[in-house]
């Protein structure tokens, strides 16, 4: 009885304290206050703002199931979200190859050891050095490449899980009825897709800002030793590298981690509201609204269903 009355009343807490965040944004937004980055860091990862999360997702499924028009809505709107946040990403694997190329190129051919970018900086001009943008040792645009890789990773899985495109390891999923099919997929995201991206969310952002501020904070600080630690509190963004003159942002790499749970955890969310749709609806409503992307090809695009 107790956890019980301890869930409802959290639930009965996230109105009030949803309130209080939208009519007090700079107590947690004003990060020129260090107090305010101390909330912000803190209600990240806290149970104030897990039970606000659920509660939205629970009044949203509430309403959806009274008028099933606003649930396809919401699963149209996150669904081309992640769609669209996918197929920019996509982009940065186009850039990975170029970018490898250019450094085999300039290296093995004209034994660059750097490379500048600007307006004038392919020619050397000392008169204009100062329009100079960018200018890195070539170990450096080498090792950034694992950036690009690293975006298409973690900003390409929603539109990947939108288009069909994850491994399915299929025992008795196939054989199935329509019905049958789509609460195993109600309680997949339900039981293992949900309950998994959130224990990352709560590793990825605690280990993301401790490598953005010091001191160093963690999971098991409470919201008054994080105020007493706000006093001494600065930005500490890491910029060390692996070798002397290599990529010096791996902060963006913790970042990425985050927006990866945030993008996984809307589209478990949206997975499970579609799949409720189309058990409610019936098998005419399968894949209903979804925008899957074309290959132009019927073989291609049949060998790609099947795997």
């Amino acid at each position: 009885m107790d956890a019980i009355w301890w869930i409802i009343t959290n639930i009965g807490m996230a109105f009030y304290n949803f309130g209080h965040a939208l009519t007090h944004p700079l107590t947690w937004l004003n990060w020129s206050d260090r107090e305010a980055l101390v909330r912000f860091i803190y209600y990240g990862g806290s149970v104030e703002f897990f039970f606000f999360v659920f509660t939205t997702v629970l009044v949203l499924t509430g309403i959806g199931v009274w008028k099933r028009t606003f649930l396809w809505s919401l699963v149209r709107g996150l669904e081309g979200f992640a769609n669209g946040l996918g197929r920019f990403a996509a982009w940065a694997g186009l850039l990975m190859v170029l970018q490898q190329v250019m450094i085999v190129f300039l290296q093995r051919i004209f034994r660059v050891s750097e490379i500048s970018l600007g307006p004038f900086a392919p020619f050397g001009y000392k008169l204009w050095d100062q329009f100079t943008l960018i200018n890195f040792d070539l170990s450096w645009w080498s090792e950034e490449l694992k950036l690009y890789n690293a975006i298409v990773v973690c900003l390409c899985v929603s539109y990947t899980f939108v288009q069909g495109g994850h491994v399915r390891v299929d025992l008795v999923y196939a054989a199935v009825s329509h019905r049958t099919k789509r609460v195993i997929d109600m309680f997949g995201s339900l039981f293992f897709m949900i309950p998994a991206i959130t224990l990352t969310w709560m590793y990825a952002w605690y280990f993301m800002w401790r490598h953005l501020v010091t001191p160093k904070v963690s999971a098991s600080d409470q919201i008054d030793l994080l105020l007493r630690k706000a006093r001494i509190m600065k930005w500490n963004v890491e910029t060390i590298g692996f070798s002397p003159n290599g990529f010096n942002a791996y902060f963006l790499f913790k970042v990425l981690i985050v927006l990866f749970c945030a993008t996984v955890f809307l589209q478990a969310v949206a997975f499970f509201w579609r799949s409720y749709l189309e058990w409610r609806e019936g098998e005419d409503s399968a894949g209903k609204y979804l925008d899957k992307d074309t290959l132009g090809d019927a073989d291609a695009e049949r060998a790609a269903e099947i795997h």
